[in-house]
């Protein structure tokens, strides 16, 4: 068993920077390239190692293994600073009775009801449409995953202005969550610009997700959506109450950031891949137009809507909006024939997995009929937008319905044509997102009525 020092190091570290200048200029192209020297690669981020898992199986094992392999490293050091220790980045022995609590909100049964309030937000986005219009999409499908992110989780209780704030907040907190990965201290606290940018956003969506928590403890009110839930929680097997009011702080915080953020990098990604794949494109609207006949789509119309689910699937495969995660060791452990102490940082790229040649035929390719065949060994073991084990996202479901039903309604009802010179770039933050896209909307046919 070889130990911690002999994992290859990737090449083009700098003295005192590691690796920080291909991760941050283009990590894609850096994280890509690692396989290339084995399954397990060593990287630095300026005093920090990490050790890159690069094989499916390897992948797997750690995520399977979430005692050992815990939330941690300098991704979830960086994001406890904005959602707290909630069930999404809460360390492994508070993880089962957070997740025990928080199932319910997002139970199968209660699917439908979020679906409805879904549909109706995203036909009010779709409708504001104007013909000719140039679309500026990721502004767009922000306000359309944050329309659908509020009601779910707060119905009504936000006003309009409110809602702006945090849609202005969020967006200010993930855009530097990246960058602050690499500044260690004291540079992360130094009075520039960005930083007291970042420290304000963060306290204001505190705030407000705190008072929206004491009006509705007080209320006493279920309401239906998902904050009702959080609040109303009970675990069976524990004889203490519910969560405690910052737990259900943390807890939606981290569901409004990715809630609105990840849903919104997937559809402005998933258009921008149709408006570039017009066969693909055509034979998406020959789908919508004969499931919805020109109306929003709804959770009955999901069966029948096999393309527009495949198109989702294959954006999440060659743009996942997750595409960088690390991890703590919290114990002596074996991966991939190498001893990890305690304390060492892990990563993994499902970026990486999902472009390996011998997981994917063309895997640069967008393909939503390779889903027809893929086989089900790389699906379960190198398909990871959602991550897998006991942490995998536990909004998964809810993000597949909303995607899908916002992809075959914006279909249902407009065209969106590419427009020179804006054609957008991706660009690797927390998230990996589209960023300058616009694209011309063109309607498909008149406004359809709602069906009964």
């Amino acid at each position: 068993m070889k130990d911690l020092g002999s994992i290859p190091t990737a090449p083009r570290a700098l003295p005192l920077l590691g690796h920080v200048v291909p991760l941050l200029r283009d990590p894609l192209a850096f994280l890509t390239s690692l396989p290339a020297h084995g399954d397990l690669v060593r990287v630095r981020l300026g005093p920090v190692g990490i050790v890159v898992i690069c094989d499916p199986g390897l992948t797997r094992q750690a995520l399977l293994d979430d005692r050992v392999f815990d939330k941690g490293g300098p991704l979830y050091d960086r994001l406890r600073e904005v959602i707290g220790e909630g069930v999404v980045s809460c360390p492994h022995q508070a993880h089962r009775r957070l997740r025990r609590l928080s199932q319910p909100a997002f139970h199968q049964a209660r699917l439908p009801e979020y679906a409805r309030v879904m549909t109706a937000c995203l036909r009010e986005a779709v409708d504001s449409w104007r013909s000719g219009q140039v679309l500026d999409v990721p502004a767009e499908m922000m306000a359309a995953s944050s329309r659908v992110i509020t009601a779910t989780l707060f119905s009504d209780s936000l006003s309009p202005d409110a809602h702006g704030r945090l849609v202005d907040d969020v967006t200010t907190v993930v855009k530097s969550l990246y960058q602050r990965m690499f500044l260690f201290p004291p540079l992360d606290r130094l009075p520039t610009p960005g930083n007291r940018a970042h420290l304000a956003a963060r306290a204001r969506l505190h705030g407000t997700v705190e008072r929206l928590i004491t009006q509705r403890r007080a209320d006493g009110t279920d309401y239906g959506d998902l904050l009702s839930a959080l609040v109303a929680a009970h675990d069976p097997e524990d004889d203490r109450p519910g969560m405690t009011g910052a737990e259900i702080t943390d807890t939606v915080v981290s569901f409004v950031l990715a809630g609105i953020e990840s849903t919104a990098a997937t559809l402005s990604s998933a258009l921008d891949l149709l408006a570039r794949h017009p066969e693909i494109e055509r034979r998406l609207h020959e789908e919508v137009d004969a499931v919805l006949d020109g109306a929003p789509a709804t959770y009955d119309d999901l069966p029948r809507l096999r393309l527009t689910e495949r198109v989702v699937t294959e954006t999440l495969r060659l743009r996942p909006p997750g595409w960088f995660f690390t991890r703590a060791v919290t114990a002596d452990t074996r991966l991939g024939g190498y001893e990890l102490p305690a304390g060492t940082n892990v990563a993994y790229s499902p970026y990486v997995l999902h472009h390996r040649p011998d997981l994917y035929e063309e895997p640069g390719t967008f393909d939503p009929d390779r889903w027809e065949s893929v086989p089900a060994q790389t699906v379960r073991q190198a398909f990871l937008p959602f991550a897998a084990g006991a942490r995998k996202c536990i909004g998964d479901s809810f993000s597949m319905v909303e995607t899908t039903l916002a992809l075959a309604t914006i279909a249902s009802r407009w065209r969106l044509e590419s427009v020179a010179g804006r054609e957008g770039r991706l660009a690797p933050a927390v998230t990996l997102e589209m960023r300058d896209l616009h694209l011309r909307a063109q309607p498909r046919r008149v406004h359809a009525p709602s069906r009964p």
